[in-house]
């Protein structure tokens, strides 16, 4: 009996030892394979089998087993690629893939995709990259309020995952909503549009639209020209007309205050709002105003009006009134460049909520924090012995040598609660310029190329200069990874031992961080691994001496015969 055990222990030990070698043969095998995870085997004893001995019992192991099998997962080295979608996962996760047309997820560890015909994002197997869809942000490079960048919240996605598809192959067009122009106007300018009795309308009085051109050289002080776009894609000039109103004396507390008038137009022939009539003079005009300097040059405060009804004749200055505002304290205008229905004015009521009105804010460096006007203050009966064409502009006091601004702080009506942003318009002495004028318009473009970024993040950048984010991936991680089932062609599968998948966006919830134009290769260590085998060798030659020995003790027991 204890002969023919010890046969069976050593018969054991060659089998777990070829086992272990089988485990050893099939990592180094796959020391070239993208997001490879090694596995190592752990042997067991086997039951010991209960002996009588001097001391009353013993025991005597009866050979060894295979414990368990379990998978290596750590971070394997990332080797660079020059395709955007070689993906590589820095620390904890799984890539989601799924068969076409069924309901079945696996994980792998190996990024290597690319699209197919279709416009899938696939692995080599065919499978397709799981991932949600990103809700669209606006990407425009207009200057925000304070002009400092805004912070990152991370993206916004949409459902559940799905199979990531490149079909947005266009970025379509987007209409001009909002223009910043960020202006220094020269204080030593000299007025070029001069009235004496409407000198904050003289710019506005000379513009005629029926003229070859609209307003001269000799007009105006400063001008500053823009693209904007229209739903169509299409582009129109946008250009800003200032000239300083020079030919006034505040009083007061206004005492040592510039101001300047402003007109925005388009060319006349673009501008097809509804109103506009054969020889109209002011047709092209979307906006008209003024702004206001303090003394040391910094701007104060701004007035602004535009034609705000259907019904109302714009070359009568009671239709010009003061502009409504947007949700973000700008004056809006609108130009109506392709003639739509409602959309000829900023409008109130149906009109205000009609999808084809294309209201632009203007942002000169201020924005209102209410919607409403300061006019300015009452003039008395006897002083108001001139009127200026814009009907809430100042009265002008004329019965002197020099027109006098009558009034003081209030007396050019403004913004109720103004805030100037950190980079705003200004009137010093140092010649007219643009410092920084933007719109987040643009025409329709085509992908050019695509990128995915830390968060895994797929955005699209197309020649329109837009830049578009698609679909965030997805990763996967399990409570228990030693427990996930190897299907072969790098994918791993859940099993109840596992655990359900958590899934999340990359860099959240512990999960790793995703690395473009890289691959993850295959963490085996062949060092180790051929220091295991040797090892292995050995005892498998031990566990045959071990067979060898009872063979020659047992033919010693059947000799005892002879």
């Amino acid at each position: 009996m204890g002969l023919s055990a010890s046969l069976y222990s050593g018969t054991s030990g060659l089998k777990a030892h070829g086992e272990d070698m089988t485990v050893i043969g099939n990592n180094i095998s796959n020391v070239s394979t993208i997001g490879f995870k090694g596995s190592r085997m752990y042997f067991e004893d086997a039951l010991s089998q209960q002996i009588t001995t001097a001391s009353g019992s013993g025991q005597v192991g009866r050979g060894v087993s295979v414990g368990t099998v379990m998978g290596d997962f750590s971070q394997g080295s990332l080797e660079s690629t020059t395709e955007a979608t070689d993906l590589a996962i820095g620390g904890n996760g799984f890539f989601m893939v799924s068969p076409a047309g069924q309901e079945v997820n696996y994980y792998t560890r190996a990024g290597n995709f690319r699209f197919d015909e279709e416009g899938y994002l696939v692995d080599p197997r065919g499978y397709r990259l799981q991932g949600w869809e990103v809700q669209q942000a606006n990407t425009s490079a207009a200057a925000s309020g304070d002009t400092t960048a805004q912070a990152t919240t991370g993206v916004q996605i949409l459902g559940v995952p799905q199979d990531v598809k490149l079909e947005n192959f266009q970025s379509p067009p987007q209409a001009t909503s909002r223009v910043d122009l960020i202006l220094n106007v020269d204080s030593s300018s000299e007025d070029k549009s001069v009235s004496p009795t409407d000198p904050f309308t003289a710019l506005f009085d000379t513009y005629d639209a029926t003229a070859a051109e609209p307003i001269g050289e000799a007009s105006y002080a400063y001008q500053t020209t823009i693209k904007v776009y229209d739903e169509n894609g299409s582009s129109h000039n946008m250009t800003v007309y200032m000239d300083p109103v020079a030919n006034v004396e505040v009083t007061g507390a206004a005492a040592g205050k510039r101001y300047w008038e402003y007109i925005i137009a388009v060319p006349p022939g673009e501008d097809n709002r509804d109103f506009w009539g054969a020889g109209d003079e002011k047709r092209g005009i979307l906006m008209s105003g003024t702004l206001t300097f303090n003394a040391a040059g910094e701007l104060e405060n701004m007035s602004a009006f535009t034609v705000n009804d259907l019904t109302a004749d714009p070359e009568l200055p009671a239709s010009w009134v003061p502009a409504n505002f947007s949700q973000n304290g700008y004056p809006i205008c609108t130009a109506n460049f392709l003639g739509a229905a409602n959309g000829s004015t900023t409008g109130s009521g149906i009109l205000a909520e009609s999808e084809n009105t294309k209201n632009i804010e203007i942002n000169f460096g201020v924005r209102n924090k209410t919607s409403s006007w300061e006019p300015g203050p009452a003039i008395p009966p006897a002083a108001a012995t001139g009127q200026d064409n814009l009907g809430d502009y100042p009265t002008i006091d004329t019965s002197g040598a020099t027109p006098v601004l009558v009034g003081s702080l209030g007396a050019i009506n403004g913004f109720a609660s103004t805030e100037i942003s950190a980079l705003s318009s200004t009137n010093y002495s140092t010649g007219s310029t643009t410092i920084f004028q933007a719109q987040d318009g643009y025409t329709a473009g085509f992908l050019q190329n695509i990128s995915v970024d830390r968060d895994g993040v797929i955005t699209g950048r197309y020649s329109n200069g837009q830049v578009l984010q698609l679909f965030a991936v997805t990763l996967a991680t399990f409570n228990n990874n030693y427990a996930l089932y190897r299907e072969g062609g790098n994918l791993f599968s859940e099993t109840r031992s596992s655990g359900p998948p958590i899934t999340g966006l990359a860099n959240t919830g512990g999960k790793g961080s995703i690395a473009s134009n890289s691959l993850e290769q295959s963490n085996v260590d062949l060092a180790t691994e051929f220091v295991k085998m040797i090892t292995t060798e050995k005892g498998f030659q031990a566990n045959s001496k071990t067979i060898t020995t009872v063979d020659q003790m047992l033919t010693v027991l059947i000799q005892l015969k002879r």
